[in-house]
């Protein structure tokens, strides 16, 4: 199964306190023992919001809003999608992420082709899957 860790934290508190440089040692600690287990499928920081755009769709046309997203109390800051036999699995994962600042990190697990099958159309699942291949080709 995968699960997608989401990190989430008060954008402006940490804005107002970088990180510790330590904390750079420390994620690569944690980023590498992840590759060991042959866990981690893909994980990346994300910059602040100042630096985004938020989409909106309220109508009939999707409304563009430039960051900061000052309104959000908490935001994504990055994330990591791990390759686990449970959720059970990613949560021990990640308890092992070096924060202590109040961040948060919410465990999803990604759905698959499977969760949808009796619902979307088969040939809509094959579609899907067709797609899939043919993006993890072009990433090679």
């Amino acid at each position: 199964m995968r699960f997608m860790l989401l990190l989430k934290y008060d954008e402006a508190a940490q804005m107002a306190t970088p990180p510790d440089p330590a904390l750079f040692e420390e994620m690569a600690t944690f980023n590498t023992a992840m590759v060991d287990a042959e866990v981690l499928l893909a994980g990346e920081g994300l910059l602040p919001s100042a630096k985004g755009a938020l989409v909106a769709f309220d109508g009939e046309e999707p409304t563009v809003t430039d960051g900061p997203f000052a309104e959000a109390k908490e935001l994504v800051g990055g994330f990591w999608i791990l390759q686990v036999d449970s959720l059970a699995d990613a949560v021990s994962w990640a308890r092992r992420a070096p924060f202590r600042d109040g961040e948060r990190i919410e465990v999803r697990r990604v759905t698959e082709a499977e969760d949808f099958e009796g619902i979307a159309p088969p040939e809509v699942l094959e579609a899907e899957e067709e797609l899939r291949a043919r993006a993890a080709h072009q990433q090679r």
